[in-house]
């Protein structure tokens, strides 16, 4: 039995949406370009060629793992939480720094984490020292760069 995937409404969103483009726009763009390369002859010293195959495998490998995180996403939506304002999976994180720096995190899956957005994935050191936590408890993370120290400002389930 496969390992399921914790995952937001809106993580597995953007996955479907992502499958769809890449089923729908990238995977016939790719096709084509293979076809004209093709139609230019010589396939062995064909740079077109070689580099729309790659991208076709690129494409097929996404594909089919997308196909597997959505097949195993266990689909969480953070506002039905009732966590009595735990930190749980999903919820979404103000922190302070010990420098009095802030920065808000939500708590998310492996896939659909980008610290570009704020959106941690759950088995990182800082989520992980977070769970469980509640509104003004202090946490000591242990990261790479050594142990940071953070203060829990709110707690909110978005």
């Amino acid at each position: 039995m496969s390992q399921k995937i914790p995952m937001t409404v809106i993580g597995a969103q953007r996955l479907r949406e992502e499958l769809q483009r890449l089923k729908a726009v990238e995977r016939p763009t790719v096709i084509e370009a293979i076809a004209e390369a093709r139609a230019k002859g010589d396939l062995s010293e064909n740079a077109e060629y070689d580099a729309a195959k790659e991208q076709q495998a690129f494409i097929e490998g996404r594909i089919r793992e997308i196909e597997d995180n959505i097949a195993r996403a266990q689909v969480i939506d953070p506002k039905t939480l009732n966590a009595g304002g735990k930190v749980v999976f999903g919820a979404t994180v103000d922190l302070e720094d010990a420098e009095g720096n802030e920065v808000t995190y939500q708590i998310v899956g492996d896939a659909e984490a980008d610290l570009k957005e704020n959106k941690i994935s759950i088995s990182s050191p800082i989520a992980r020292a977070l769970i469980s936590k509640v509104e003004g408890d202090h946490v000591e993370v242990r990261a790479p760069g050594g142990i940071r120290e953070y203060t829990i400002l709110a707690v909110r389930y978005e």
